[in-house]
């Protein structure tokens, strides 16, 4: 059987001016050109040959021996080639660039971006890209607590969380609680395993262990108060959402960056702000 989207062993069955036609098998009825110019040299009837199966661009099955970034069923990092009216076309590595429906995308996309993509094929039997690529990821990864990965992000939920494929391939979330910072779809991230759920997908953090955290932290609060000329006009005792706010940090990361600055004899902490010593 010919299967659309992936890469398969086909046999030579028959020689045309135009190319080569292949098949499973030599009897069978179902085949497939490879053009003339993908013709290996010296290639004869009832040889095999390793080709990807697609759609030209008259919805034609065709095949190459070029190799593409992406197969079905698995997840790569394209580059956006044009963008147009119904969508946007990716680099895939065929001559044909790799169409992905502007339903299929978590979020508008530019000329130049690079972002994780999933290859699936439509109702029209053409094979499509697709941002949402959560059900592609697998979640058998190698990770285990405080493992430090890398991935990119490619949906974002204020319910959920920031979700990343990590290493391109396995299922991680970052939760509500550890998202830091003005983050974006498509950006690459390194983070910490906070945690592996019983189906293997992974939690994630921005940041690192407290004890650990606290010493950078330290030192962002006094990068920030001297962005305010040496005096913040705020304490620990404002609110949650202020202090995320203008630190990116979460109250009690604030507090205990602080008491670490005082305890160091850094700052001292007034009514109404803190003020460099």
């Amino acid at each position: 059987m010919l299967e659309l989207g992936k890469v398969q062993e086909l046999k030579v069955v028959k020689k045309v001016d135009f190319g080569v036609y292949l098949a499973q098998q030599e009897k069978d009825q179902e085949k497939v050109l490879l053009p003339a110019k993908q013709v290996p040299q010296g290639t004869e009837i009832g040889d095999r040959i390793e080709v990807f199966l697609y759609k030209d661009s008259k919805d034609r099955l065709i095949s190459t021996t070029a190799k593409p970034k992406l197969t079905l069923g698995s997840v790569a990092v394209l580059s956006v080639a044009q963008t147009g009216k119904f969508g946007a076309f990716l680099n895939w590595g065929l001559e044909k660039d790799l169409f992905l429906p502007f339903k299929e995308q978590t979020r508008k996309v530019k000329e130049g971006e690079s972002f994780p993509v999933a290859l699936y094929v439509d109702k029209s039997g053409r094979l499509c890209g697709t941002m949402k690529i959560y059900h592609y990821l697998r979640t058998d990864s190698p990770y285990q607590k405080d493992d430090k990965v890398s991935g990119y992000l490619y949906e974002i939920s204020r319910q959920f969380g920031a979700f990343v494929a990590v290493d391109n391939q396995y299922s991680a979330l970052i939760p509500p609680r550890e998202m830091y910072g003005a983050l974006q779809v498509g950006e690459r991230i390194e983070a910490r395993v906070t945690r592996v759920l019983e189906d293997g997908k992974l939690d994630l953090s921005l940041r690192e262990k407290a004890y650990v955290q606290m010493q950078s932290d330290a030192q962002k609060v006094m990068d920030i108060i001297d962005s305010f000329d040496g005096v913040l006009p705020f304490t620990d005792k404002a609110s949650p959402e202020v202090i995320r706010r203008e630190t990116q940090m979460s109250k009690n990361e604030f507090k205990r960056a602080v008491g670490n600055l005082l305890k160091a004899g850094k700052i001292e902490i007034t009514e109404s702000a803190i003020r460099r010593l």
